[in-house]
């Protein structure tokens, strides 16, 4: 096993150590090229919505920030940095593509209720230590983690938003429940169970087990947190919302 770890390269590269990390941009052509692409795409078929170009905007910020930027290479350090990573897709990436592409992402098939459990297990299956593993050494398998919690998260997402406010407050929590159960889990367990990070961690100060504990608490409070604040939102506004002309008559 510890061999193994020796070696781990990720699509990211190999682990940086502190001193690296400022070089350890991703310069991968395909992805340049993608997001050049769908850059140009959008600039020739922009539809003068100042909202969708923001959020465009944003969105390949996001990718540039997680898949070009020395970030990608310290998430093959750190499993802080890939949970920090995984968030990103959840709570940034995902509410920006139901911006861009909000309708056609709710003609997907299935209920919230189905999409809150399809997005849970998608997010749960990739941090299963196998499968985990498997991202981080096949290319083919890493930007399937990456591709199916962000389609789930989004598809989730726009779903929500069509909800009525007690489906959306629901499928909230329990996405909440979920999440802080998922990190509660990882910040309890006895032993570092992720292999690709074994012998990352300690030229950045970190046993594995600390490394996990500490990603375990980013999960279970800040991430659980967000869905949180969201139903809170939801309830403010239904609870409290203005009267209308129409309400008033």
């Amino acid at each position: 096993m510890a061999g193994r770890a020796q070696i781990w390269l990720t699509y990211c590269g190999s682990a940086p150590a502190p001193a690296e990390l400022a070089a350890r941009w991703n310069w991968d052509p395909w992805l340049l090229a993608a997001i050049a692409a769908a850059t140009a795409g959008h600039v020739l078929l922009a539809s003068r919505d100042r909202i969708r170009d923001v959020a465009f905007a944003g969105l390949v910020l996001a990718a540039l920030v997680l898949f070009v930027s020395p970030f990608c290479a310290l998430s093959a350090a750190l499993f802080t940095a890939r949970v920090v990573h995984h968030l990103a897709l959840v709570f940034v990436a995902a509410p920006l593509m139901v911006i861009l592409w909000g309708e056609a992402l709710q003609r997907a098939s299935g209920s919230l209720t189905i999409w809150t459990a399809v997005q849970a297990l998608v997010f749960w299956a990739w941090h299963a230590p196998a499968l985990y593993a498997g991202a981080l050494s096949h290319d083919g398998l890493f930007w399937a983690m990456q591709l199916s919690i962000t389609l789930s998260s989004a598809v989730w997402w726009a779903k929500l938003t069509r909800a009525p406010a007690a489906g959306a407050v629901a499928g909230l929590l329990v996405a909440m429940v979920l999440m802080g159960l998922l990190g509660a889990l990882l910040t309890f367990t006895p032993r570092a169970i992720y292999e690709p990070h074994l012998l990352t961690t300690q030229p950045w100060g970190f046993a594995p087990l600390e490394d996990q504990q500490i990603g375990g608490v980013v999960m279970w409070a800040p991430g659980s947190l967000i869905y949180l604040l969201a139903a809170m939102a939801i309830l403010f506004r239904k609870l409290f919302r203005m009267p209308t002309a129409e309400t008033v008559r």
